[in-house]
């Protein structure tokens, strides 16, 4: 909700999905009319590191304090903490099913490599393959263990600066259990901080992806400038891979949980949650549609106020499956586009980033870009790539945010049927099924 009364602050504004589409349209007419001149490519490398500086700018802050704060929104209680188990297996699962079905798309489809070829010309990616080779290093069975050890820093404030991300996952997670169960009042006034923090960093993230287009202009017409319209059949294929995945997630992964677990039917789940699906697709925002979601689990899919209640919000800030499997095919996708071989332990460090860090990207427009940074610098990969997603991200933004909306009602669906209650999606709760 806070992101977004960023976006709608003014009543003649156009939406962020059409400005961004207007300077996608602005950027291929200036990078094919002014890309040869100097002054023109210098001014959008300035803007477009602006750009990508302000999202990793907010990477720290903003994890901590939405993960932290949804922890504290658990009440005590045997109940709850064993709803609050059964969701966290669950978050863990169905994330993990997401990012695995995105790295066997990108693995079967490769996108990032056209003819045999990669395709980091025509993206105009400008590092060299064995630069990057250097920076990734041969990796093991010992990076495996490493990940492992770098999920306990031993200095927080060195982790944060040197982006280690996992470590700061993990810390939080187990602050805020802690801090969730100190006497009332000092709980009272850990949670309403972390809210505090909650809020003002989505402002400020808010307020960086309202700057979106400036980069998106900027990064793209460097590419067009560049690499004219041979960027266009890679990004494609790319777009392709990340919908498929989307839609193998949503429709046969999620689908068979809701029957084979829920014992309830897909469709008709799918049926009570339209309105919700729809505003988070053309909103981009969980958070903004969670009230939306809440009200269709509770009044047309008979799910309990007491589930709803725990389990959407945690899930909200923490079950985000499209984000995840988005962030494990881009990481790919430029490896491939580079043209490097990336050996299964790298793999791995792919698979579990993408699982961390989707636990902590705020429910707001584009805030996986956060993450994919954090993804990149952990595997070796410059940040330049971050330039060519953006031309196709909004959609694929709108696409997969209605993914992490149906997978937190899904998820919501779930414990309720394990914590015993009946009625759930049964015809009379479904308007019009």
């Amino acid at each position: 909700m806070e992101a977004s009364a960023l976006e709608s602050s003014s009543k003649f504004r156009l939406k962020l999905h059409w400005q961004v589409a207007a300077a996608l349209v602005l950027a291929v007419i200036a990078g094919t009319t002014l890309g040869q001149h100097a002054w023109f490519i210098n001014g959008c490398d300035f803007v477009g590191s602006l750009f990508l500086n302000a999202l990793k700018m907010v990477v720290v802050p903003l994890i901590m304090a939405s993960i932290i704060h949804a922890l504290l929104g658990l009440a005590d209680g045997k109940a709850l903490g064993r709803m609050g188990s059964r969701a966290m297996i669950y978050y863990l699962s169905t994330c993990l099913m997401a990012v695995l079905i995105g790295l066997a798309m990108v693995n079967l489809i490769h996108p990032g490599v056209i003819d045999g070829v990669p395709a980091g010309d025509r993206l105009g990616l400008t590092a060299g393959s064995d630069d990057i080779r250097a920076r990734l290093g041969n990796h093991g069975l010992g990076d495996i263990v490493g990940v492992f050890q770098r999920m306990v820093p031993p200095n927080l404030i060195e982790a944060a600066a040197s982006g280690n991300l996992i470590g700061i996952v993990f810390f939080s997670l187990l602050y805020g259990y802690f801090a969730s169960r100190l006497p009332v009042e000092l709980a009272d006034s850990q949670r309403r901080f972390w809210g505090a923090v909650r809020s003002t960093m989505l402002g400020i993230t808010g307020l960086v992806i309202l700057t979106a287009p400036l980069g998106v202009f900027a990064l793209v017409s460097k590419t067009v400038a560049a690499t004219g319209w041979d960027a266009i059949r890679p990004l494609a294929l790319f777009f392709v891979t990340v919908l498929g995945g989307l839609a193998i997630q949503m429709l046969v992964g999620l689908g068979l949980t809701l029957k084979l677990i829920a014992r309830v039917s897909p469709w008709r789940h799918l049926q009570a949650m339209s309105p919700a699906l729809l505003t988070a697709f053309s909103s981009s925002t969980s958070a903004g549609t969670l009230p939306l979601t809440m009200d269709c689990l509770q009044n047309r899919a008979g799910v309990s106020a007491r589930v709803t209640s725990f389990v959407l919000p945690l899930g909200s800030a923490i079950n985000l499956d499209g984000s995840a499997l988005y962030e494990c095919v881009v990481a790919m996708f430029l490896a491939q586009a580079y043209g490097i071989e990336l050996s299964f332990a790298t793999q791995f460090v792919i698979v579990l980033m993408a699982v961390l860090t989707s636990m902590g990207v705020a429910g707001i427009p584009s805030a996986s870009l956060v993450a994919i940074s954090v993804i990149l610098g952990a595997i070796g990969l410059p940040l330049e790539g971050l330039g060519v997603i953006l031309a196709v991200d909004r959609v694929l933004d709108m696409c997969r945010t209605a993914v992490n909306v149906y997978g937190d009602s899904c998820a919501t669906v779930v414990i309720a049927r394990l914590e015993g209650e009946t009625g759930i999606l049964q015809a009379p709760s479904v308007p019009g099924a």
